[in-house]
């Protein structure tokens, strides 16, 4: 496979009561092409920073990320980014938002509203297209805001924590709602958790990682696909990848203790 995110030597520091918090410290990366790739960590490793670096979002204090080799100065046309809060414009029903990054596109109207209808349907709001955002639940809220990351077909998924506030049910539906897309475009994923079972459940690979972004671990999943969310927990290997990686993740917690021991 191409690789189509090559990280290279990124770091960054934030400002805290005048001193100086290293949050990346030369952190290297590559992600494949077409494959689902997981950062897992304890909060403080950096994950949502690095996201937000590879969105071009956030500007490296040294270092490049490159997007099929070009050096990423802002973000791209062919990468969605959804984050861990609903960013759904209030005045808008479900429908608009979702039409809203192809309206931005120039995109006519007829075209709009039969590409929003396509991906409610195919993310299970069908029927709730004229709801405004007060009026859904958390699931509808993700599930429309999971449509409109995907309407515009990016070639690239980037996802902060998208599920972290919903109840494990919920979790779960989604989770298997996000394989079957997946599955059908075959975008490349970057997708950040906390959560090592969602790690497992949806990655090619699993990157864990400590203070600083140091990597700690870095496995692949080699689980067969199609996968079911509820289903693949029960697998044997499923036991074993989610041993190894708990204790990289106990490692990754112990380094940003005392990180935030020593501030």
């Amino acid at each position: 496979m191409s690789t189509v995110i090559h990280i290279e030597q990124i770091s960054k520091s934030f400002i805290r009561n005048d001193r100086e918090i290293v949050v990346l410290h030369n952190v290297n990366l590559e992600i494949e092409s077409g494959s689902f790739v997981v950062l897992a960590g304890p909060s403080g490793c950096g994950k949502t920073t690095l996201l937000n670096i590879v969105a071009g979002l956030l500007p490296p204090d040294s270092g490049t990320v490159y997007y099929k080799g070009v050096p990423i100065s802002g973000p791209r046309l062919e990468v969605g980014y959804l984050t861990q809060k609903d960013t759904l414009m209030p005045w808008r029903t479900v429908e608009r938002n979702v039409e809203m990054p192809l309206e931005i596109r120039g995109i006519a109207a007829s075209e709009r509203r039969r590409r929003a209808a396509e991906f409610i349907r195919l993310v299970g709001l069908e029927g709730f297209e004229k709801l405004y955002p007060h009026e859904l639940s958390g699931g509808m809220l993700r599930r429309a805001s999971l449509a409109r990351m995907l309407v515009t077909l990016p070639e690239t998924l980037l996802m902060d924590e998208p599920f972290g506030a919903l109840d494990a049910q919920l979790r779960l539906e989604l989770q298997n709602e996000l394989l079957s897309l997946w599955s059908r475009q075959r975008s490349s994923v970057l997708f950040v958790t906390h959560d090592l079972e969602e790690a497992i459940i949806l990655g090619d690979r699993v990157v864990v990682l400590g203070t600083g972004g140091h990597i700690i671990a870095d496995e692949p999943i080699a689980l067969p696909r199609p996968r079911d969310a509820f289903h693949i927990r029960f697998r044997p290997e499923f036991t074993n990848l989610h041993r190894r990686l708990w204790d990289a993740l106990m490692e990754s917690r112990l380094q940003v203790q005392r990180q935030e021991v020593r501030l």
